[in-house]
């Protein structure tokens, strides 16, 4: 075995175990697994008997988790386009410490944040997925600028194109495609985000879950995961379909 390989085995078990006493429970004599059965049964048959408010609350999900995608792209498109291999390594490291500091801070975190600054309402989502988002999405910019070819952008700022053209000539048809697929997975995040921060009054789904999980009514609460597992399952299939098309 190679030294590498050995030393990354060595930090891999000694991570497991310091990370073990995590599966101490209360140390009392229950009986974990009826108690989840028990708990489990409760959730079937789904009740859909709020069908028209989990319709809305629906739609209202993935309109934040829509918008909050497009603003992130642009948004985190336009600030990591300063961290690329053109510009300087102190320049780039300030976009890589603005994309990580907003990434550090979780999503439902995010949502409080902006529910305290623009109240209860489907707004504090965008705002928070937005946020949220931008650290992801940069990150993947960032990764991705530093290992496609630059070798053709070069050629045409050589020929005397202006550097707006020579990029979008030379290096965004490269480009293009990795960043749509990564806006495509962040547009499924988002939505399944979005019906959850609804818990601390950011719209969307989670406040139906909320409620739902305040007055113990878990039929309903089942009813609204299946709603997400449907919308889950429908951006699975589009993305397979996607990557079939260009195969």
């Amino acid at each position: 075995m190679k030294p590498r390989a050995l030393i990354f085995w060595i930090l891999f078990l000694a991570a497991v175990l310091v990370s073990w006493p995590a599966f101490k429970g209360s140390g009392r004599d229950v009986d974990s697994v009826g108690s989840f059965l028990r708990f489990f049964a409760r959730f079937f048959p789904p009740d859909f008997s709020d069908a028209r408010e989990l319709v809305s609350g629906l739609i209202e999900t993935a309109q934040i988790g829509f918008l909050a995608t497009v603003l992130a792209a642009v948004l985190s498109f336009a600030i990591g386009i300063l961290g690329g291999p053109w510009v300087h390594r102190v320049g780039r490291g300030g976009v890589l410490a603005i994309f990580a500091v907003i990434r550090s801070v979780p999503s439902l975190v995010w949502a409080v944040i902006a529910v305290a600054a623009v109240g209860p309402f489907p707004l504090a989502g965008v705002i928070a997925l937005t946020f949220y988002s931008v650290g992801y999405l940069g990150k993947f910019l960032l990764d991705d600028l530093r290992t496609l070819d630059l070798s053709l952008m070069r050629q045409y700022l050589r020929w005397g194109l202006s550097p707006l053209w020579a990029f979008y000539y030379g290096f965004w048809p490269q480009l293009k495609g990795r960043y749509w697929a990564h806006c495509v997975w962040m547009l499924e995040y988002n939505i399944r985000s979005a019906a959850i921060i609804g818990y601390v009054g950011a719209g969307g789904l989670g406040l139906r879950l909320h409620a739902y999980q305040e007055y113990g009514q878990w039929r309903r609460f089942s009813a609204v995961l299946i709603m997400i597992l449907l919308i889950v399952l429908v951006f699975e299939i589009l993305s397979r379909l996607q990557v079939s098309r260009k195969r």
